[in-house]
């Protein structure tokens, strides 16, 4: 039995891809007999966990459901679990992370760091040159990554990319997992189609995620502005930033009857929404991994991805890869079948993130790293 830290600067209430991965990594390694405790900032929604410590932080000068950790531990209540643990496991390479890393340190804990997200291409949301905000924020993962025994990357893709950047560590393949049986289980269902807009003769795609500018979904509202059949809708099921520029680019395109926004959906019922769909849209061309397309393949739902390194690693061969352009994912969306494997194959193709599995081999990557540091060079 490992005792493990997730650290991580975001956690719930906050809903996004980091959290979905965290806490299912953290659900699997604790079915698999290991004790883990997630480290993240304070938030004032947050409900109590008996598994979860909660940092001081700061609200962050832009609106935004994240916080700044404030780095004191006090050793009364926090920093004992610290010492406590076998291994720390890094979500982040900002305030938390490089936190993590500094007390991993001073007990004499291996670290491994998840590399969840190309930090440049963020640089929108911060309020200077463009440029020298990527440059720094390459600068930033190069430097994190260096410093911890092994970096963990979803995809081939993302490996690559790290060593662009200067990595010279270890770095091990491994993406994030999914409950594979529990979005198999979706069933389609009329009442939830009609919910997201559609009707029974009507072609319906999906788009799940945030809401945000990162993501293109401008190009799948685009790209329904040219679509010719009145018969095909579009639904977001989601929220973040961007919604109401969406909204906006919808109501300008005259598609306020063929678009539902539906908002944050509790997570236990996704597989029956993704189940009710006709095809998965995902214009993203910025994810490390994009979860929610092994979402969709486990539910049956055919995706339609924009072709990128990582989302062919993701969906092997399982899906259309379109230009991240309007014209290409509207041609795709006038098809008569979106389907380009059965079934069967897509699920067998999202069983390559079964998560079980996945946080087996990340504990062989934690013993690893112990085995390493407590071996003289």
């Amino acid at each position: 039995m490992l005792r493990v830290g997730l650290f991580t600067e975001v956690y719930h209430p906050v809903v996004n891809g980091v959290v979905t991965a965290v806490d299912t990594l953290r659900a699997f390694l604790t079915e698999l007999g290991h004790e883990v405790t997630v480290f993240t900032p304070r938030h004032p929604e947050a409900r109590y966990d008996a598994g979860v410590i909660r940092i001081p932080s700061l609200p962050l000068p832009t609106q935004s459901d994240y916080r700044l950790t404030v780095p004191v531990l006090r050793r009364s209540e926090i920093a004992h679990r610290v010492a406590q643990l076998d291994v720390l496991h890094l979500h982040s390479p900002f305030v938390t992370g490089w936190m993590g890393l500094r007390y991993a340190r001073r007990y004499g804990h291996p670290t491994v760091y998840t590399y969840h997200t190309q930090l440049e291409a963020y640089a929108h949301y911060v309020p200077f040159e463009a440029r020298a905000t990527r440059y720094a924020a390459s600068e930033l993962t190069r430097r994190f990554a260096n410093a911890v025994a092994a970096v963990i990357v979803p995809t081939s893709a993302m490996e690559h990319r790290l060593r662009e950047l200067g990595v010279d560590g270890r770095i091990e393949v491994l993406p994030s997992g999914i409950d594979v049986a529990f979005f198999a289980r979706g069933r389609r269902r009329q009442e939830l189609r009609e919910a997201m807009g559609a009707r029974a003769d009507d072609r319906l795609y999906l788009a799940v995620g945030r809401l945000a500018l990162e993501k293109n979904l401008d190009i799948v509202v685009e790209a329904l502005a040219q679509v010719r059949s009145p018969n095909v809708r579009l639904a977001f099921i989601g929220d973040g930033p961007e919604r109401d520029a969406l909204e906006a680019l919808v109501r300008d395109r005259a598609l306020e009857d063929r678009v539902r926004f539906l908002g944050a959906l509790p997570r236990t019922s996704l597989p029956d929404y993704y189940a009710s769909a006709d095809a998965f849209l995902f214009p993203s061309l910025t994810e490390t991994q994009g979860l929610v397309q092994v979402e969709a393949l486990a539910a049956g739902l055919p995706v339609f991805a924009a072709d990128s390194p990582q989302n062919r690693d993701v969906l092997g061969g399982c899906a259309r890869l379109l230009a991240p352009e309007a014209r290409s994912f509207a041609l795709a969306m006038e098809a008569e079948s979106p389907a380009v494997v059965s079934r069967d194959e897509m699920l067998a193709a999202a069983r390559r993130f079964d998560a079980r599995s996945l946080a087996a081999r990340c504990a062989e990557i934690y013993q690893e790293a112990i085995a390493r540091l407590a071996t003289p060079a």
